[in-house]
């Protein structure tokens, strides 16, 4: 069904831009893991998580490597990000600490990318959560240890739950890597620079053309 109106669809995405809450009502089947994989293989012809997970690993040793040359405030917050690192072996966290790490390295905040709130924040939490315009949100238990897993991970668009119960960060961001593509979003300013990374660098789609601060950080990681 969803693939025989691909062309119909990417038609109304393009042309008319739609509200994230009036896409997800008439396309409801499209807001889980499966269809939007299915979505942007459709788009790209590149299968999204072996490709994101795969190449994220591959350069996680390459990526830590240059981040902790990196000196000052920005260096001290990396070093603060990658402490989970040393209390678990679980990839997952692995993954996040890496993204959170890369987001400040191009002098981003990872803040502005994944939101975390307690599990007693309540309405509080929700209030945040409506006036998020892209992002994600992570709910976990108070005094968590890194192993724990989250009590919920999804995504926000437009002051909407459009993704949940998504298990952890790094499948969040591929998920919402594939929500860019399948609504035809610009990234966001506070945001660009990582996204272009994961784009690039990760994801390997439109590689040639770089921005000056992506480029310099392709040829640390070719070193």
């Amino acid at each position: 069904m969803m693939e025989k109106t691909f062309a119909h669809r990417r038609q109304e995405v393009i042309r008319d831009a739609p509200l994230i809450a009036d896409f997800k009502t008439k396309w409801p089947a499209l807001f889980c893991v499966r269809e939007l994989t299915a979505e942007f293989k459709r788009i790209t012809t590149v299968s999204l998580l072996p490709k994101f997970f795969s190449q994220l690993d591959a350069l996680s040793s390459k990526l830590m490597k240059v981040f902790s040359k990196k000196g000052g405030g920005q260096g001290r917050k990396i070093k603060s990000i990658m402490i989970p690192i040393t209390q678990t072996d679980a990839i997952d966290v692995r993954r996040e600490c890496i993204i959170k790490a890369l987001c400040v390295y191009l002098n981003e905040e990872p803040e502005n990318l994944v939101k975390e709130y307690m599990n007693t924040d309540g309405e509080s939490s929700e209030a945040a959560m409506m006036k998020t315009t892209f992002g994600i949100f992570v709910i976990r238990k108070e005094d968590a240890e890194p192993k724990d897993g989250p009590e919920d991970v999804g995504i926000i668009l437009e002051g909407v739950q459009v993704l949940d119960e998504l298990g952890n960060v790094p499948l969040a961001v591929g998920m919402l890597f594939a929500l860019v593509y399948a609504l035809n979003l610009s990234y966001p300013p506070e945001l660009r620079y990582t996204f272009e990374a994961l784009q690039k660098l990760i994801m390997e789609l439109d590689g040639n053309r770089l921005s000056k601060k992506i480029q310099t950080l392709k040829t640390l990681l070719a070193r």
